[in-house]
């Protein structure tokens, strides 16, 4: 992964663009499965882009990765919500609040033209 890349996804994200900002970081993380920062903005970028299937493999990698990240959990929480899994979410969510992350508040979600296949 060059850092110019992963810069590159930032900006699609920033811009909103989340289906482009999954297509460029993909293959960063593809190419180092252990950067924290780029496999996090990945799962972001599919959840925003409606790739719920995506999003809740990639914020599970992130729970390996960093298992006493609180917001990882609350983000596949999150997830699994949105994929009308309630009852396995709040298990994740549980364990978000007991390592101190406050629930998220519903996200301004944005969906392209994106390759919505899990």
């Amino acid at each position: 992964m060059t850092y110019e890349d992963y810069q590159r996804g930032c900006l699609f994200f920033d811009a909103k663009d989340y289906a482009g900002a999954g297509r460029i970081l993909a293959p960063i993380v593809e190419r180092d499965p252990a950067n924290r920062a780029a496999v996090e903005l990945l799962g972001r970028a599919y959840f925003h882009s409606a790739q719920l299937g995506r999003a809740e493999q990639t914020f599970r990698q992130l729970i390996d990765l960093d298992p006493t990240n609180g917001w990882a959990y609350e983000a596949l929480a999150r997830t699994l919500e949105r994929r009308s899994r309630p009852d396995e979410a709040q298990r994740y969510r549980k364990l978000a609040a007991a390592m101190g992350t406050a629930p998220a508040e519903k996200a301004d979600l944005s969906v392209t033209a994106a390759n919505l296949a899990d």
